[in-house]
């Protein structure tokens, strides 16, 4: 990027302190800026970004911007045998990525993920029932967190003496940093080997089974090593509803007007999810591309092998695409926004999110009638504020007391 090309578009420095203290606020109005800007990353240098509805399509849905191996970062502490399974289906692009998605996509469509709807409600009435009686609890430690795992266990058949464990590699990859997160990638593959063999001898009615199954026209199929390797995507990217779920209560919570609307009308629940995603999703920025070739995107020039990423949090708050984009309405019809991206990489396991989160939330709203954030005494007033994690690309909690 030439220091001319910079100058024509907003800046924000991601290691700015007060983005890192509020990235929404940040984000939320970057479409007011202009249909583009530039990101100042630490140590990964600039990225240009599209900030509003039509330019981050534009951005997401183009080939010109292919994902890569250098989209993601990988943790040192990864021992080299595992790399071979880290290389999940959103790190490819172009007919590799087309074969692999064609190949599991009957796993994740709406009716399947339906199907496996009375399979979550156990789940989360089974956490629900751990609870302390008395609260305040934190529900991100207690239910949310613990409950994309669960979920993730029962899909693939991980045998109940091994789910605590599987919980604690759940939480390793949630906080994304540590020795611990380099430590649990080797369960989770050693494991997603066993449970292989275990359906390849035995098949059940899972998503694993659904995997394993799975069989295009000409007879292609995957291979163990593809197998295990979607088991590890589903852990990494199935994080994301424990983010959503702790994001989307504490929303709801502190607009109760709409909480109470919900509460009367539970058939609201799928709508509301969806302006929740819409709203207060985890997913800030999107995997960065980079560009194949020499582009322009509203008029903002882009040089072979920039980077260029989409603001998804401020691309969903777009007033072209969105009447009163910063206000919850729990009625909004559904729009295609960008909580789960879009184009080819749109997140294939959104009907599982979703899913997940109405369960969830629905099964809070109706067991815990009185459900109320916990007073914070050092700011009664406004307590979520210091609740919230300290990460520029992922709107996340670090903790979600409540009361019941």
């Amino acid at each position: 990027m030439t220091d001319a090309m910079a100058g024509e578009v907003p800046e924000l420095d991601l290691a700015d302190p007060e983005v890192l203290a509020d990235p929404l606020a940040a984000y939320g109005c970057a479409h007011a800026k202009g249909p583009m800007m530039r990101l100042g990353v630490p140590g990964l240098g600039p990225l240009w970004a599209a900030t509003r509805q039509d330019e981050a399509r534009a951005v997401l849905g183009d080939p010109r911007f292919a994902i890569n191996s250098g989209s993601f970062l990988r943790h040192p502490a990864i021992p080299d045998e595992c790399l071979v399974h880290l290389r999940t289906m959103s790190e490819l692009d172009g007919p590799e990525h087309r074969r692999i998605r064609r190949l599991v996509a009957p796993a994740f469509t709406p009716r399947r993920a339906e199907e496996f709807r009375p399979r979550v409600e156990r789940i989360v009435a089974a956490l629900l029932d751990g609870l302390p009686a008395e609260g305040p609890v934190d529900l991100l430690d207690a239910f949310a967190r613990p409950l994309p795992m669960d979920v993730i266990c029962e899909l693939v058949g991980i045998p109940e003496i091994d789910r605590p464990r599987w919980r604690e590699y759940g939480a390793a990859v949630l906080a994304g940093a540590g020795d611990a997160f380099g430590e649990a990638v080797p369960g989770i593959i050693d494991g997603a080997k066993a449970a292989v063999e275990r359906r390849r001898a035995a098949p059940g009615d899972d998503l694993l089974d659904d995997l394993i199954r799975a069989q295009a026209e000409d007879g292609d199929r995957l291979s163990d090593v593809e197998l295990v390797t979607l088991v590890w995507q589903l852990v990494l990217a199935g994080q994301t509803p424990a983010n959503l779920i702790a994001n989307g209560l504490e929303v709801l919570l502190t607009h109760r007007g709409e909480l109470e609307k919900l509460r009367a009308d539970p058939s609201l629940m799928p709508t509301a999810v969806d302006e929740l995603i819409r709203l207060c999703g985890p997913n800030m920025l999107a995997i960065p591309r980079y560009a194949r070739e020499d582009a322009e995107v509203s008029g903002t020039q882009i040089r072979e092998g920039d980077r260029v990423t989409a603001v998804i949090a401020s691309a969903n708050r777009d007033p072209r695409a969105f009447e009163d984009p910063d206000r919850l309405d729990i009625t909004r019809p559904p729009r295609q926004h960008l909580g789960f991206g879009y184009g080819p990489h749109v997140c294939l396991g959104a009907s599982l999110a979703r899913v997940q989160t109405e369960v969830a939330l629905a099964a809070l709203l109706d067991r815990f009638p009185n459900l109320s954030l916990a007073e914070n005494p050092e700011n009664p007033e406004n307590p979520e504020n210091l609740w919230r994690a300290t990460d520029p690309g992922t709107l996340r909690l670090a903790e979600l007391p409540v009361v019941y």
